[in-house]
């Protein structure tokens, strides 16, 4: 069963947490160690595990996930939880790494031989299974498909402490890996071992991140136009010509802590299948083995019971000391995401129309998702995030926390794909069946334009201080663990479920230029 983790208050996390913070990516990417000693370690130990981290301080995987586009309908839930397997292989693999390192210096091949070697194998039997299962499907795996099972440690002097990454095709861009297996930096130097395990230290709470680097007075922020996405990803589809009305649906702030680590729509049947937790509003039976009729049929947290849709997105939390209800378990302490759950104060769902036509009818079930969880070390294909604050939300970062004047907020917006291919309710890899607009407001590729759900958090949270370049009273959101907790792995998901009256009448007021509710 999917967990709902109410939350309680429990007493201060104890620094065990973060012995040796596994940062792990599933699937592919890269994992990049800090290493620290345990409690019980004495300062020698610690010494000898700093070395040998500045040797082998990561593992470069190819990002299988990505490259499988076409894959059967029938397939895809039996392949999602092979992924998921793969991502639970490479965690398993990186915890390893970092707690061998007083082997790992007195053999050099320990690593490859003892780490590397036995995580290829595991991989090449998972990537044979998914092989099999889109090709008794009737589908055709990637020839190469078997290659992907070979991972690399990378030393960390690597790094080039930038943010030099790549698109899926190998060619420089800002943000992520050669989605290709070549080794690459995966982003921000995290220096072998500098960050802060401690309560708000610059390594978080858990020792995996938020660092100080993360952060940004928005004061400091020049006024840029407001939300717009990553490299255009999820501009405003409306505008003052075309369908210019709007839908607001009003389905709370979640203050029932409805919460899971399932994704229903990448990990489908998979328990922790997102190794973070999620906020939901809207239907209330949304797990990770939550059918089309169990969503169809389920509660709804929304005012106009007409909308079981589901919408949600990573929790944030506060580095505060204090843990939650999810401090030993999957998704929470067991995967580097600790401290004291916030809910959003302010949590707006709204529906808009596009710049040159009409918008069409979404169909039942549709599944977007914006924004890439593992954007940090995937790349900004997919990254589509905007941190403000309130009283100042036409200065907006992406890759940054913002740190808020007294008596402002944070906020976080997401405008979703209102581009259609007008057939599937999903794809293989979740992204293209949907599309953002292009400049002008116009859908590429022959797409329909459909109602553009646009998402607008607030959060009152303490502001964080900046301390000798440590980060106090941090915040972040939960991550994957290999994430590091960056602000540009934020995304937001969404399954609609308005029924068929309701859905005729938010797409009649946005074409009449209404606001309705």
């Amino acid at each position: 069963m999917g967990r709902n983790t109410r939350k309680r208050r429990t007493p201060l996390a104890t620094k065990a947490i973060a012995a040796s913070a596994a940062l792990a990516l599933g699937g592919g990417g890269l994992i990049w160690a800090n290493f620290y000693a345990s409690a019980h370690e004495k300062s020698g130990s610690d010494n000898r595990t700093r070395s040998s981290a500045a040797q082998i301080a990561t593992i470069n995987c190819p990002d299988v996930g990505q490259r499988l586009t076409k894959v059967p309908r029938n397939a895809r839930r039996g392949v999602a939880r092979e992924l998921a397997q793969l991502d639970q292989q490479v965690t398993a693999a990186y915890k390893r790494l970092a707690e061998t390192r007083q082997a790992q210096a007195g053999d050099p091949d320990y690593v490859s031989n003892s780490i590397l070697g036995p995580l290829k194998s595991k991989r090449a039997a998972t990537l044979d299974r998914i092989r099999t299962a889109i090709n008794r499907a009737g589908g055709q795996a990637p020839r190469n498909l078997g290659g992907f099972a070979r991972c690399e440690g990378v030393p960390a002097d690597i790094n080039n402490g930038g943010q030099d990454q790549n698109n899926n095709d190998g060619q420089n861009q800002d943000g992520g890996q050669n989605q290709d297996g070549q080794n690459q930096d995966g982003g921000q130097n995290q220096g072998g071992g500098g960050q802060d395990n401690g309560q708000g230290g610059n390594g978080g709470q858990a020792g995996n991140g938020p660092v100080a680097d993360d952060f940004i007075n928005i004061e400091d922020v020049q006024p840029n136009g407001g939300p717009q996405g990553v490299n255009g990803n999820g501009l405003p589809a409306n505008g003052d010509t075309g369908s210019t009305g709007t839908f607001t649906t009003n389905c709370g702030t979640n203050e029932n802590e409805n919460r899971n680590s399932d994704n229903v729509i990448v990990a489908p049947g998979v328990s922790n299948g997102a190794q973070h937790q999620h906020d939901y509003v809207g239907n209330q039976n949304n797990n990770a083995f939550a059918s089309d009729e169990d969503l169809a049929n389920g509660e709804t947290s929304c005012e106009n019971q007409g909308d079981k849709s589901t919408y949600y997105w990573p929790v944030i939390r506060l580095q505060n000391g204090q843990d939650d209800i999810d401090a030993n378990q999957p998704g929470g302490g067991q995967d580097g995401n600790v401290g004291q759950i916030v809910a959003p104060s302010q949590a707006e769902l709204k529906f808009v129309g596009n710049k040159t036509s009409d918008v069409v009818a979404m169909p039942r079930a549709l599944r977007i998702i914006t924004g890439d969880a593992k954007s940090f070390v995937n790349g900004l294909n997919n990254a589509n995030t905007n941190w403000s604050c309130t009283g100042f939300e036409d200065r907006v970062v992406t890759d940054k926390y913002p740190i808020c004047p007294e008596g402002s907020s944070v906020v976080r917006t997401s405008f979703f794909q209102s581009c259609w291919d007008g057939q599937n309710i999903d794809s293989a890899n979740h992204r293209t069946h949907v599309d953002f607009v292009e400049a002008d407001g116009s859908c590429p590729n022959g797409f329909q334009a459909i109602p553009q759900l646009q998402v607008r958090l607030v959060y009152d949270i303490p502001a964080p201080q900046i301390v000798n370049g440590q980060v106090q009273n941090a915040y972040a959101l939960d991550s994957f663990p290999d994430q590091l907790h960056k602000p540009i792995t934020d995304h937001n998901d969404f399954i609609n479920f308005f029924d068929e009256d309701l859905m005729n009448e938010m797409v009649d007021c946005i074409n009449s230029g209404r606001d309705c509710q």
